[in-house]
């Protein structure tokens, strides 16, 4: 909740950096801006809903947003907590506009201090560097959203409404209106509208209110609304056209985010447009994902140097654990984890081995050992222990958990070793490792890379002592004369210790 303000409407027209700021009454008409004539026949939408909980949308009267899913992709996903970020707005929607995790941008919470736009700015600010010649606009209502340059910076015209979202209403329907002016009458390239509504309901009554679903509902209207003024267009024929829609954080079935709990971190990326996939459901998008996919459908090719975490929506995860989903298993022993959630196997992919010799007896079924799993199986074991940092793992990923092992009586030490399949190495000079991990030291923990050439002995390559918090990972070794293969072991001891994960693991010889 913010601190209730009088609303007053603020206009901001074109020539954004040398526009004077005009305050109107709340009951004022506004006209839309004038926006400079576009110049792309690719074009991207993206609508922001505030606190949207996408599991509550199959009951809304949502027809705009289930058509999208029928013919585009939507992809769900958890979000951080803390100590990474709350589950707040400024974290959220800094993390879609920036294409990168609250570890790299710097927003904890919607005090936004330590914000670090200048290295990893909005993806208007980054076109208005790239790609100047496109046509921008944003209409918001949540003042940081502009005041902080989280969205609406480098667009060539804004509408901003002024004031906090807890203390007025009709601020969605002025913005529906405009946007859909602007996207009918003119020629924009590139368009962000928000729509804040859904988060002061949440607030207020919860997202497991009729009054939440009533909500969802006028929301929907004004995206097909948005939708008919796109098709409207003289030159739709002509055009290709991409419509994002994504959410910043969940909420409690009562009311309120900020917090750990599954209901407060969920999230989606909704996408249709050329070349994304219809009716596809995939489990391994990420909220960084907005961002890369505005990139893609423009036909730009974000430089490395931009550290982008997202991809395209339409990318998906080649990692060999994806494999296993239609081995995922409901709980065993867990007792926090609803028994219709599937999510963990003890088998590996084909190709891979798990080698338990030296494992204890005992203890946690779902964890003896290396264990495949999802973000929401995992991460609900146990709340706020940094599982919920895991955010640069996608889909499934292999972790070794001595600590939730420990949580049945149990007999010898956690000692388990997850095993790769031999990769070819011949002709080549370097081998490199790649991965992602979380990983937490505790007391005599252990957390070592084996290398092994030719099915040689493994020989240790890398060891972890301190705290990794999902962060890319890589070994690069030299390949010995005359080795044609080369397997790699991650191995982890401990005893009611912490955790490692891995995730995203690749090998290539050059």
């Amino acid at each position: 909740m913010r601190t209730p303000r009088i609303p007053r409407r603020t206009l901001l027209a074109a020539g954004a950096a040398t526009a004077a700021a005009t305050a109107l009454p709340a009951t004022a008409a506004t006209a839309a801006p004038t926006l400079p004539n576009g110049t792309s026949a690719d074009k991207v939408l993206v609508v922001g809903m505030d606190g949207l909980r996408y599991d509550r949308i199959d009951a809304a009267n949502a027809p705009a947003l289930k058509g999208m899913m029928a013919n585009g992709t939507f992809g769900t996903s958890l979000l951080y907590a803390n100590p990474m970020a709350a589950t707040s707005s400024g974290p959220g929607w800094s993390t879609i506009s920036t294409g990168v995790w609250p570890d790299k941008h710097g927003v904890k919470d919607n005090a936004f201090a330590g914000k670090d736009y200048a290295r990893y700015p909005g993806f208007l600010a980054r076109l208005a560097q790239v790609r100047p010649a496109l046509s921008t606009y944003a209409a918001v209502d949540w003042k940081p959203l502009d005041a902080q340059g989280t969205v609406t910076a480098g667009a060539d015209a804004k509408l901003v409404l002024d004031g906090d979202r807890d203390g007025y209403v009709g601020h969605d329907a002025t913005i529906a209106a405009e946007t859909e002016s602007v996207l009918r009458d003119q020629n924009p390239d590139v368009v962000f509208a928000y729509f804040g509504q859904t988060d002061i309901v949440g607030h207020n009554s919860g997202a497991g209110s009729q009054a939440y679903l009533d909500a969802i509902a006028v929301q929907d209207g004004y995206l097909g609304r948005l939708h008919a003024a796109i098709k409207a267009r003289p030159s739709y024929a002509q055009e290709r056209w991409t419509v994002i829609v994504a959410t910043d954080h969940g909420h409690l079935d009562a009311g309120g985010h900020g917090g750990s709990a599954i209901e407060e971190r969920r999230t989606f990326v909704l996408a249709q447009g050329p070349g994304i996939a219809a009716g596809a459901r995939p489990q391994d998008t990420r909220l960084v994902d907005v961002a890369a996919t505005v990139f893609r459908q423009l036909g730009i090719a974000p430089d490395p140097a931009w550290g982008l975490d997202g991809r395209p929506v339409q990318e998906r995860s080649t990692d060999p654990f994806e494999a296993l989903r239609p081995a995922l298993a409901p709980r065993v022993d867990e007792t926090g984890i609803p028994a219709a959630v599937t999510g963990f196997t003890r088998t590996p992919p084909s190709g891979w081995s798990v080698a338990n010799n030296a494992m204890g007896t005992g203890g946690v079924t779902e964890w003896r050992g290396w264990s495949f799993t999802t973000d929401e199986f995992w991460s609900r074991t146990q709340r706020d222990q940094s599982r919920e940092l895991n955010v640069r793992s996608r889909g499934i990923f292999a972790v070794a958990d001595s600590d939730e092992w420990a949580d049945k009586a149990f007999s010898g030490p956690y000692d388990s070793t997850l095993v790769t399949p031999a990769y070819d190495v011949r002709g080549a000079s370097r081998v490199t490792l790649a991965f992602t991990t979380l990983y937490r030291q505790e007391g005599g923990q252990t957390a070592e890379i084996l290398a092994s050439f030719n099915g040689g002995t493994p020989t240790r390559v890398k060891a972890y002592t301190t705290d990794v918090l999902s962060q890319p990972q890589s070994v690069t070794l030299t390949v010995p004369a005359n080795a044609t293969s080369v397997g790699f072991r991650f191995r982890y001891t401990g005893a009611n210790n912490w955790y490692w994960v891995v995730d995203g693991v690749t090998v290539t010889a050059t």
